[in-house]
Parts: structure tokens; sequence; C-alpha cells
């Protein structure tokens, strides 16, 4: 049987732990012959779906533990009337949500469907709207929603606990779209109506193999409902003002503690201060300079990246998001990769602190660019109000932002994610209102001048410590942390 037509219970024995899974029970609900419509023929279809699929309706709901951490999921099964949702599939879905917010669970739906069911016209289409508001209850109630999009998740389905999913995993090959095939223009491109295709536009944030399923839904459910955030932090090995703690907010999502902040990474390259502001100029831009995904690998023990700003657009070379384990501890990460970092690039970012912000987990940002793409295309996307979102969302955020400049900190592109009072540098990086380059031309400077502009600029890591931009200078692990 292709991975994409499994039955309901064959996906839940895919991604759940042997024998944990427990249904939950159905509410009754009395209708009239043939649904609330009086749909000529409808009760027999009915009775023929359950016949062949051994199913009452088009959702198994239920909990089970997946990795190891409880959820409640929600298995679609399309071959009762192509998984359509009706007024009986709202009463499972609705029970379903209020039972993960009761026992505080997290959601997974596991979905394939064509839509809404036509048999019952209005009134089955008013059950996206039922399936909307349990959606932002629990989402307001801090807990997790993990999509697993099966073949096919097209409609409704997909518009609400699809799309409307914090984190969505798709099956590779799987159709995804709000038009199912028979609703599309003919001459539409079937390949933009694919899991892969979704991911690509940053609707979705990864394509799963079967096989695999289980332990990637498994680790963003620990990762996301598995911590408290509590660990003590280690003290970096830093210079900086002593005493002198992160600020930590007064309150954080669904009445938990205030986590700590996330601790700041060591260094990784083992070199000094820098002599000059444009000798600091030159090793941010090294090649050689360690950059996001080494410092990404040294940090976290697991990681799971997320991918995309949900309006169509991904940045996957200038910025890398995602949560981790660190220390035992889930911790939300986005890093800037040294390129210019792209509209979709901050839309993200501002999801990712968003989603960290509503589970109470500490965020580190990792700040490496030259500055926001600025061409016309970048314009076009949005920039001016992408950068803003970002600012906004470290603004907002009531879990606390670590962040630490890893090589070139490039105006207001790389301000956006630094987190006010809890920034550190690397000995090989700098930060400046503007590239010194760029400010020579600006004050009609010849060439030559570039290198004394930028020591007037004052960009060193020393020079912000001492205009108390930045909390402390990280050194190498294997360094003395003496300045």
């Amino acid at each position: 049987m292709p991975d994409q037509r499994r039955t309901a219970r064959e996906v839940l024995a895919l991604v759940t732990d042997g024998g944990t899974f427990a249904e939950l029970p159905s509410p009754a609900r009395e209708s009239g012959t043939d649904g609330p419509l009086a749909w000529q023929g409808y009760d027999a279809s009915r009775a023929r779906a359950a016949e062949r699929t051994g199913e009452a309706e088009s959702v198994v709901c239920g909990t089970a533990t997946v990795g190891g951490t409880r959820a409640v999921l929600i298995a679609f099964e399309f071959g009762f009337l192509g998984g359509s949702l009706g007024e009986r599939t709202g009463d499972r879905l609705e029970a379903a949500y209020a039972h993960a917010r009761e026992h505080r669970l997290p959601v997974v739906p596991l979905i394939a469907t064509g839509g809404s069911r036509m048999q019952e016209g209005m009134v089955a289409l008013t059950q996206l709207q039922r399936v909307a508001r349990q959606s932002a209850l629990t989402r307001a109630a801090g807990l997790p929603q993990i999509a697993v999009l099966r073949d096919p998740t097209t409609g409704g389905g997909w518009a609400t606990l699809g799309a409307g999913a914090d984190i969505v995993l798709a099956l590779p090959g799987a159709q995804v779209g709000f038009a199912g095939s028979r609703v599309r223009p003919s001459d539409a491109d079937p390949a933009a109506y694919t899991a892969e295709a979704q991911v690509a536009a940053g609707a979705a944030d990864a394509v799963v193999r079967p096989q695999d399923v289980r332990e990637v839904l498994g680790v963003w459910l620990r990762l996301l409902s598995g911590t408290d955030g509590q660990a003590p932090a280690p003290t970096p090995t830093a210079t900086g003002p002593a005493g002198r703690p992160p600020s930590v907010p007064a309150s954080t999502p669904a009445d938990r503690p205030p986590p700590v902040p996330a601790p700041v990474p060591a260094a990784l390259a083992p070199t000094g201060l820098p002599d000059t502001g444009w000798s600091a100029v030159q090793r941010a831009r090294s090649p050689e300079r360690p950059r996001a995904h080494a410092y990404l690998d040294a940090y976290f023990t697991t990681r799971v990246p997320l991918s995309g700003d949900r309006c169509g657009g991904t940045d996957p070379d200038g910025i890398l998001c995602g949560f981790g384990e660190h220390q035992g501890r889930t911790v939300a990460f986005a890093a800037q990769t040294g390129a210019g970092t792209r509209p979709a690039g901050y839309r993200t970012a501002a999801r990712l602190i968003r989603l960290a912000d509503r589970f109470g987990v500490p965020v580190l940002t990792l700040v490496d660019t030259p500055g926001a793409a600025n061409d016309a295309e970048a314009e076009r996307q949005g920039a001016g109000a992408a950068i803003a979102e970002v600012f906004g969302a470290v603004a907002g955020a009531r879990v606390p932002v670590t962040t630490l400049v890893i090589g070139e900190g490039g105006s207001g592109g790389a301000l956006a994610l630094a987190a006010p009072g809890n920034t550190w540098a690397t000995p090989d990086s700098y930060f400046s209102v503007i590239a010194p380059e760029l400010a020579a031309a600006i004050l009609k400077r010849p060439r030559e001048e570039i290198e004394s502009t930028a020591d007037q600029l004052r960009i060193r890591p020393q020079d912000l410590l001492e205009l108390g931009i930045i909390r402390g200078i990280v050194r190498n692990s294997v360094q003395d942390s003496a300045p």
C-alpha cells in the first residue's frame, strides 16, 4: 500500500509508540434522515463508508505517546467519504481539542482530507469555524499544534488544521493545497500543489519520509512541550561588567515561571582583540571565520529547523531558525549566516520568536550579516515591514532573548535580532551603524580614508563594550577569560 494511502489506524501505528494509543469517546449526535440537508442517499453512503473502512466517521481521535511524549492525535480516514469534514467530524475534533487543553497535551493532526462534506452543505463548511476556534483556544493555552500532511491535504482541512498549526510537516509527494485536483484551473501546474512546493513557498516546515515521522515528530513534541526552562544558566567565558544579569521578563505564557535565559555560546575562534576598526572588519569578513552552522553544531545536541514565513517565502541562505536542546533544555534559535538577510528571513525569525514566547522557551540569536538585503526585489517583498516585525517580536518577547554577534553586525538589519541589554560579541566581530565603505562614501571621503573612518565609528568589540552596546566579549573556551 502506498505510504500516502495508509488508513487512519495504520498511520497511527506508524507515528505512535507501540501499544500507547487510546481512542477518545466519540460525542453522540442525533440527526435526521440523510443528514441536515436530507440529501437523498447520504445515510447509505455513510453506511458503505463505515463498512469499507471500519470507522464511524472520517477522523479517529485519541491519546498516545510519540517518542515518549504524550499527545492528542487526530488521524483522518480518507477512505471515509474522502476524509471530508461534516458535523459529526466537527464534534470529534472539538472534543479532542478540549481534551488536550484539559490535560495540557499537544495536538497532532494527521491530515488526509478532500475538504468539507457536500452532502451537509454550509453546515459542513461552518465546521471550519469550530476547528479554527478550538485551534485558537489551544494556541492561547500555550500548547503546541504540529500537523502532519498526508495525501491529499486540501480545502478547509489544509486551511485550518494544517496551515494553522505551529509546525507543519509533510510526507513526500503529498498533494497539498487549498484547491483540490478537481476544482483547479485546467492549466494549473500540478507541481505547485505538492508538499515540496509548500515547503519551498514557506507554508510548511519540512518534508519527512514516512519511516522518519515518528522520530522527527517525537523530537518536536519533546522540544516544544517537554521543557520547563528552569535549569541554571552557566556563566559564559566572557569579559564585561560583573554582576549585571540579563533582563528576565515579569511574566511568560500559560502562567509559567519565566525561563532562565539561554547561555551565551563560547567563541569558536581563538583570537585576540583587533587593534583597529578596519582589522575588526577584515576579521569578521574572513572566509575562515566560524559561521552560524559551526556555532549551532557546537551549542546544540539536537535541533530541528523551522522554515518559512507563512507568507510565501523562505531565506535558507540568510538565516537559520529552529528549536534545539542545549544542556537538557529547549532553546529557540535564529542565526544569521553572513549573507544579507531577506524579508522572508526576518519574517521567519519573527515567527520563531513568537512561538518561543508562547511556549515559554528562551531564545538565542546569532548576529552575522553585512546588512539587510537591499535590492529592488527585497523592497517589493516588504523589507522595512519585515525588519520592523523582528524589532517588535524581540521588544515584545516575554521570554528572555540572548544575542551573540559572531561576525558582521551591519546596521539595522543586524540590530533587529539583537537583545537590548543581553547582547555579547566574539573577538572576530564588529557592529556598526553602517559599513565603513558606505560611511566614507556618504561623507564624500576618498577611499584611502575608509580605514580611518572605521576607527572613528568605534566598531571593535572593545569599543562596543566601552560604549555599553554589548554586555561582554565572549572568548574561546580554551582561552583565558581575562581581557
